[in-house]
């Protein structure tokens, strides 16, 4: 099949762009707002871009009328500059969930998630405590993309991240071990993916 978008009818029940792209990890983005109030929310447009220094980008799409939890977390990184990226361990998933419901401004998610907080070293917004791993970031820039839909705005947020946290419990002889981290990645639809098992492949010589 070949389809162009927002041009031809692809025929399927849905589109299955974001089904294809995956699995994406998930960025679970903790922030704070101008009053100091905790926000948590997570987003599956996100990755790293650069490590020297390390940067990573994440996409919180909103609607231009109305609100959502992207829009929250996008105001926040305005505002504040700051931002922490908390990737999502097996154990998480469901916490991690909660959390991407449409709560009012200003409703805390780590409390109505029932996830303990953690102080960041370098910034202000707190990590999620059980968290495998959390990147303390500094926002750099934003870009906006193009959006077929008046009302759907599009974007991307880049960061440089500068505090790593690791739990120690997920390293095995200095590295870490997906076997003991297993992140979830997002699928398309209501799917989820969870890591368990890798494969290695060495890079021809030139």
């Amino acid at each position: 099949m070949f389809y162009r978008p927002g041009l031809d009818p692809h025929g399927l029940p849905r589109d299955p762009f974001k089904a294809l792209l995956a699995p994406r990890p998930i960025a679970w983005v903790s922030t704070l707002d101008a009053e100091g109030r905790a926000n948590l929310a997570p987003f599956s447009y996100f990755n790293g871009v650069a490590d020297s220094p390390p940067i990573v980008m994440f996409a919180p799409h909103g609607a231009k009328v109305g609100r959502d939890e992207g829009k929250d977390t996008l105001a926040n990184v305005l505002a504040t500059g700051e931002f922490v990226v908390n990737l999502v361990g097996w154990e998480l998933r469901d916490a991690m969930n909660v959390t991407s419901g449409p709560y009012p401004p200003g409703e805390d998610e780590f409390d109505i998630a029932g996830l303990e907080k953690a102080q960041c070293e370098v910034v202000a917004p707190p990590r999620v405590a059980a968290a495998p791993a959390a990147f303390e970031c500094r926002f750099l820039t934003r870009t906006v993309l193009p959006s077929t839909d008046p009302n759907y705005d599009n974007g991307a947020v880049f960061g440089e991240v500068v505090g790593v946290h690791v739990r120690e419990d997920i390293l095995t002889d200095g590295r870490v071990d997906i076997a003991l981290y297993q992140p979830v990645a997002r699928l398309g639809y209501r799917d989820y993916a969870v890591i368990r098992e890798v494969f290695q492949m060495t890079r021809p010589k030139g």
